[in-house]
């Protein structure tokens, strides 16, 4: 089963809380998609897209998607005042050359020194690379929102990563749907934790050893709203 609708949302939320004024940031495919959905007014930020789009906006209405304005995932977006286009080349280089700020992207495993796995399943037919490798690589800062654990209940947060890299050493933070954590020179280290969770439980759903926050901090979980 999918994460729940609210939570996928909330994820996405504490995601957000991470740009900062005249950041470019570019989302994944997923749950990163949600984040344009949960700026704050008084943020100011250039989305950005491998497929050539600087400037997205929030996820648009209902009735109102425009069918030659996605994003890389192939989604309907929207744009915002000074958005641009260009062709894939110069969104590559872009990334290439630095001029990424924050990327913020899912991933099948990541291991406890910021290794990060995120495009193929051995044997199994699903996305490739895409643009990962290069983000993965020359962002400034790398999220990852994902599921705490597989369809299978297995913890997607390991020791060593057992499939294909990405990239080694890359992820700065992983926002699953149970917690928030930093990836430090020392290890991992528990920030937050959604509400309905116990450190115990985190501890017990995660397969390697992490540090606690001296701050660490609960997330309410929001009502879901229609």
């Amino acid at each position: 089963m999918g994460l729940a609708i609210n939570i996928r949302n909330q994820m996405a939320k504490r995601a957000a809380s991470e740009i900062k004024t005249g950041m470019v940031v570019n989302l994944g495919i997923g749950i990163p998609s949600l984040v344009p959905n949960h700026l704050t007014g008084d943020i100011q930020v250039m989305f950005h897209a491998e497929n050539g789009v600087v400037g997205m906006g929030a996820s648009p209405k209902k009735g109102k998607e425009d069918e030659n304005l996605c994003n890389a995932g192939g989604l309907p977006v929207t744009i915002i005042d000074g958005a641009s286009y260009c062709d894939s080349a110069v969104a590559f280089a872009m990334i290439r050359r630095g001029r990424v700020d924050l990327t913020i992207l899912g991933a099948l495993q990541v291991s406890e020194k910021g290794d990060l796995a995120n495009w193929i399943v051995p044997g199994q037919k699903i996305p490739g690379m895409g643009g990962a490798m290069e983000l993965a690589q020359k962002t400034r800062k790398v999220i990852v929102v994902m599921s705490h654990t597989d369809s299978k209940g297995r913890s997607k947060i390991v020791p060593h990563c057992t499939l294909p890299l990405t990239s080694a050493g890359c992820v700065d933070m992983i926002i699953t749907d149970m917690a928030v954590f930093e990836v430090s020179r020392e290890g991992l280290v528990l920030r937050e934790y959604f509400a309905g969770y116990t450190i115990d439980r985190i501890k017990s759903m995660t397969d390697c050893q992490f540090a606690i926050h001296k701050e660490l901090s609960v997330i309410p979980i929001e009502p879901k709203t229609t």
